[in-house]
């Protein structure tokens, strides 16, 4: 049986715990973020904004972390709350080794309103617009 007076909420302790987590996301400590995840932190956290580990790894730019959370199991094809995903990000930032990436990985070009596509168009990117079409 559960106290129906008990709260849900986080202490203070708790939310920094978790802000620091995204912070490692953000950052691009992947063997710190991957240790964390080794021990039950979901791969696909998420933030307040909808923002997952992976998506602010690679809208920061750190490969080598979208790596290790795609290993982890993180959804790549997960959005946030503005409709963007992982490889929308690394199109928007110019990433060209992490736009192939997630296409290899499986990353859907199409998906969500602001999604790879209508970015690359949209901020004549032409370079990442020919990566794309290379995985259609």
């Amino acid at each position: 049986m559960t106290d129906s007076n008990a709260t849900n909420s986080l202490n203070d302790e708790e939310i920094a715990f978790l802000h620091s987590i995204f912070d490692l996301a953000r950052e691009g400590s992947t063997e710190k973020l991957m240790l964390l995840i080794d021990q039950g932190i979901p791969a696909d956290l998420t933030d307040p904004k909808g923002d997952t580990l992976l998506i602010l790894a690679a809208y920061n730019g750190h490969n080598d972390t979208v790596a290790g959370l795609l290993e982890q199991g993180a959804d790549i094809n997960r959005l946030n709350d503005k409709d963007q995903g992982a490889l929308t990000c690394a199109v928007f930032r110019q990433n060209e080794a992490l736009t192939r990436l997630l296409l290899s990985k499986g990353a859907d070009p199409h998906l969500g309103a602001q999604n790879a596509v209508a970015v690359a168009k949209m901020f004549e990117l032409p370079e990442l617009a020919a990566v794309i079409e290379e995985y259609l």
